[in-house]
């Protein structure tokens, strides 16, 4: 498998086309994000094993919301069994890929540790939330950067494995394998992906939320309005996944 080099325009394109699914199908699209939504926080209630269990189960549910975004497009009837339809698809491979993407978090955690004595690490494994001295403590920031450095690589290989292993049968190092080659290829499409991601789905909503508060000095409509916009702005991000996997790896006219 080989996956295309796009122009950096496509970043933009992959966010506006991610839209538009959105929109052929919103209340379903944005049932089925908030239900994943659920299940994970109900997971993550329980320390370090919800931690662990919603990790391995990313991989299927991620399908799973590909799979709808994919039957959106296709104009397939949609049900929200379909929530579940990752988990049928080469499973195996799937928790494998989570189980290896925990590993990884879980060293790269390991790592950070060394310059906060694992106060980022407890928060994001425990839930366990640092210190007012610890947040301000140099080696807490330090941690952070760390961890972010080194996240990097593993989210470009982590970024199409789920779909590769469920849709192309990949064995889970073929799957990270291609991803990684992918993001690299693309670099200037998720540059500037990134940067429409930043400015529509995070900086925009910020200013709207300010300007309400300020207008209406209504916290309840305020709050009413910035759910609704969070219930348009997940599902896009979603539907833009599948739009860009389908982009980078699938050649006709929509690559």
């Amino acid at each position: 498998m080989q996956a295309l080099t796009l122009p950096a325009r496509h970043g933009w394109r992959w966010l506006a086309e991610g839209f538009r699914l959105f929109r052929k199908n919103h209340g379903m699209l944005a049932f089925l994000v908030v239900s994943y939504w659920l299940l994970m926080a109900v997971l993550n209630l329980i320390p370090w094993i919800g931690t662990a269990a919603t990790t391995l189960c990313i991989p299927a549910f991620s399908v799973s919301l590909m799979n709808a975004c994919r039957s959106i497009e296709r104009a397939t009837p949609l049900s929200p069994q379909i929530l579940f339809s990752g988990f049928q698809s080469n499973l195996p491979a799937l928790l494998t890929l989570g189980a290896v993407y925990l590993v990884a978090t879980l060293c790269i955690l390991g790592i950070s540790s060394l310059a906060d004595d694992g106060v980022l690490l407890r928060l994001m494994m425990a839930g366990q939330k640092p210190t007012p001295e610890a947040i301000t403590d140099g080696g807490f920031v330090l941690a952070s950067q760390i961890a972010l450095l080194l996240a990097c690589p593993l989210m470009m290989a982590y970024w199409y494995a789920p779909m590769l292993a469920a849709w192309h049968r990949c064995s889970p190092g073929k799957a990270l394998f291609f991803s990684l080659v992918a993001c690299l290829r693309n670099w200037r499409a998720f540059l500037l992906y990134s940067l429409a991601v930043a400015l529509v789905c995070v900086l925009l909503p910020l200013f709207l939320a300010g300007l309400l508060t300020a207008l209406l000095q209504n916290p309840l409509v305020t709050g009413l309005i910035t759910v609704g916009t969070m219930l348009v702005i997940a599902p896009t991000l979603f539907a833009s996944f599948y739009v860009s996997f389908r982009d980078v790896f699938v050649t006709g006219s929509d690559a």
